[in-house]
């Protein structure tokens, strides 16, 4: 059994807690800025009700075996306060956030060899009366190491499929590929059908093709197929799948919009790559979340 605190109860936050909840082996703590009347997880397999405590004040937490951080990106700060609390220097603590420096944004608050860098990728959404419906499977890649096969081994049980990965780098940017695309869904308002019309295809292989190109001068090994099979993903999914950018468009939240494009333009820039598309996606999302800030 390991205690796990959860920092950020969203949908993959929620999908986290799920997972955790059927192993049956674990004591279970959800750190939220609001309190959780209760969580329920409609997964593939069936509805999870998660058993565990709700904290809303760090001053209540007490120090766990494991963090998991799945705030937003921009909510690091946020998520930091409740280390104090929950970590000793035995505590590691997963960040399972999108983006490719999951190190860096932590840095300032935690040792380096405390945190394990996750990619997740699965299809969930959390619902207005905050059910999180998961969609599909939850796959997640770790670094390869002690701390990597401890974290698989918490979800012993679970349907999680976790890779271990020597190669953490390239897994962060082919995620990173695939968010990149994502954002013409928040610019458009649109699902995932958008990318079948063939103008916005187009867009979108383009995108991806600056991601590639920006990720290879970092050391990532992407090769040229990767565009084109992000599209067809893409193309595969329901029509009506909602990603998380923009879901926080559609509910006036603020999106991620550094760590999925900003990051590509601005790495892209420091090593002398022009990526004019994610440059204007970049824009006119901010363009829109300065709007809707405006009028709250």
């Amino acid at each position: 059994m390991a205690r796990v605190a959860i920092v950020g109860v969203g949908a993959i936050g929620g999908v986290l807690a799920a997972l955790l909840e059927v192993t049956g082996r674990h004591e279970i703590t959800l750190c939220t800025r609001r309190p959780l009347s209760q969580l329920t997880v409609k997964t593939p397999q069936g509805d999870v009700l998660v058993k565990a405590a709700n904290l809303t004040d760090p001053a209540q937490a007490v120090p766990v075996d494991w963090v998991l951080v799945a705030t937003k990106t921009y909510d690091a700060q946020a998520a930091a306060a409740w280390f104090p609390a929950l970590c000793t220097p035995a505590t590691a603590v997963a960040i399972v956030q999108n983006g490719v420096e999951h190190r860096e944004r932590f840095a300032p608050y935690l040792n380096n060899d405390q945190i394990l860098p996750v990619i997740i990728d699965c299809p969930v959404e959390r619902q207005p009366d905050g059910i999180v419906h998961q969609r599909g499977a939850a796959r997640m890649k770790v670094e390869t190491g002690v701390q990597g096969r401890e974290f698989a081994e918490l979800f012993s049980g679970s349907s999680a499929q976790i890779e271990l990965t020597g190669d953490f780098l390239t897994a962060a940017w082919h995620k990173l590929c695939i968010n990149s695309a994502g954002a013409l869904s928040a610019l458009t308002s649109k699902p995932a059908g958008i990318l079948r019309d063939p103008a916005m295809a187009e867009i979108a292989l383009g995108m991806v093709a600056e991601c590639v190109a920006v990720g290879r001068a970092e050391g990532a090994q992407l090769d040229d197929s990767i565009a084109q099979k992000v599209l067809d993903g893409y193309r595969a999914q329901p029509p009506d799948s909602v990603n998380s950018m923009l879901a926080d468009r559609l509910a006036g939240r603020p999106m991620e919009i550094d760590a999925r494009n900003g990051v590509i333009v601005r790495k892209g820039a420091s090593h002398g790559i022009t990526t004019p598309l994610n440059q204007m996606a970049v824009a006119l999302l901010r363009s829109f979340s300065d709007r809707s800030n405006s009028t709250q």
